[in-house]
């Protein structure tokens, strides 16, 4: 039987605090080696090590990935979802900017909190909750707010592929939870959806014309590391583990943090203005996710 929990305790928090961390020097990882390394070439060495770090960590814990338990169909479909939403991001990158992209991207709670209940009602979010996710994703729209003026078609091409990849980041949250896949581990849940992207990423780098090397600097192999090691393994491991254990729709609010994150390490890192948007929007995010996440019966 798995344990499951019906709020967040202080171990899951601080496990999506610092994972949505991460995912936000990761946008900046990335950002900074792009224009060395293609983007859905990067993401198919990405991709690769983590299966086989994964493979690793499994042989040596003794977690079966390919014994027959019912979790293939649920399992190839978040791993086409996965792959999906990571196409639709990096492919949109093209067309628009990082912060529209962004903000269209994080619909993705939105989706889990309109859809997952209908699978699992356990998962039904209240009155307040909701009050809650839409103050969240205000304080997103409030930060990257001074990225949006005049739109081009290309921009608009890219901002609905970044609100497709919203909507399949939420699918695959729903195919995780609502399929056989919610009694397996977080190893094996993971493996899926990593393994369908390194199978798909270096085809679809193909066919856009990607050029593939691997002359490439000690910086760029650094943040390539970091996004294999840290981003695509041990992050989405953590993530992966947290859904299993815990309400998706009460997770899925942390995830506004991400651009905040991505913002203030703008901000420490690369000597970016701190303006009053970033620190409104951090405020909204805040009271937004612990409007989601209350206890019934509990004061604000």
């Amino acid at each position: 039987m798995i344990e499951r929990k019906e709020h967040l305790d202080t171990r899951a928090t601080a496990l999506l605090i610092a994972c949505c961390a991460f995912w936000g020097l990761q946008q900046i990882l990335i950002k900074t080696t792009v224009g060395e390394v293609p983007p859905l070439w990067q993401a198919s060495i990405r991709m690769t090590g983590a299966v086989v770090l994964l493979w690793a960590w499994c042989a040596r814990r003794g977690v079966p990935l390919f014994e027959r338990d019912g979790t293939l169909p649920g399992g190839l479909l978040a791993g086409a979802l996965f792959a999906g939403e990571f196409t639709c991001i990096y492919l949109g990158l093209q067309l628009t900017t990082a912060s529209r992209l962004t903000v269209f991207l994080y619909t993705s709670p939105f989706v889990v909190a309109v859809l997952l209940p209908r699978w699992v009602p356990a998962e039904r979010l209240r009155g307040l909750q909701w009050v809650g996710l839409a103050i969240a994703f205000a304080g997103v729209v409030v930060a990257f707010s001074e990225s949006f003026g005049h739109s081009t078609s290309a921009q608009l091409r890219g901002d609905a592929l970044a609100l497709a990849g919203g909507v399949l980041w939420g699918l695959t949250t729903l195919a995780i939870r609502a399929t056989r896949l919610a009694t397996a581990s977080a190893e094996k849940t993971l493996f899926y959806q990593i393994a369908v992207t390194a199978a798909v990423s270096p085809l679809l780098s193909l066919l856009l014309g990607e050029r593939w090397g691997f002359a490439y600097s000690g910086y760029a192999w650094f943040s390539i590391g970091l996004q294999t090691v840290i981003g695509a393994f041990a992050s989405y491991l953590a993530w992966m583990w947290l859904l299993r254990h815990y309400p998706a729709t009460r997770i899925s609010s942390f995830t506004f943090l991400t651009p905040l994150f991505a913002l203030v390490f703008g901000v420490v890192l690369l000597a970016e203005p701190l303006t009053l948007q970033l620190v409104l929007a951090l405020c909204g995010v805040a009271l937004g996710i612990v409007l989601v996440n209350r206890r019934p019966g509990a004061k604000p």
